[in-house]
């Protein structure tokens, strides 16, 4: 099932419990039909949209605008025209990761005391925890 099509179901299935929804606000990553990454953010009963990048919960507040300074580009008016989002690699993504929930970790309580980071690839699935805080 391509990343697309799951996005869909998902906001189906939220869609469906309208009247007394779930209360979660998902994030889903993958990879498209012509191979490209895609993020898919929604809303508590399902209204979802295709962004570059996303972040969800109490902390997202604070994760966003250090992923706008860190992936998006200036200016739409740019030329040559250019993707919205930096292409980043695997450790610079997991870096940014890690640096973001941190910063997040400091400022907002809700946020929790370890990530997790599961990244999945050509060679398989590698995870890896990172302590955000220790008090």
């Amino acid at each position: 099932m391509s990343c697309p099509a799951r996005a869909q179901l998902l906001s189906n299935t939220l869609y469906y419990k309208i009247f007394f929804p779930y209360y979660a606000f998902n994030v889903l990553g993958g990879l498209d039909s012509e191979g490209k990454g895609c993020a898919f953010t929604y809303d508590a009963v399902g209204s979802y949209e295709r962004t570059g990048y996303s972040a969800q919960g109490t902390g997202s507040t604070l994760m966003m605008p250090v992923l706008d300074n860190q992936l998006k580009y200036p200016s739409p008016l740019l030329l040559p025209a250019r993707d919205a989002v930096t292409p980043l690699s695997e450790s610079e993504a997991v870096d940014l990761v890690k640096d973001v929930f941190a910063s997040a970790a400091e400022r907002d309580i809700y946020t929790g005391d370890r990530l997790e980071i599961v990244v999945i690839n050509s060679s398989g699935t590698h995870r890896e925890y990172f302590e955000l805080r220790k008090d």
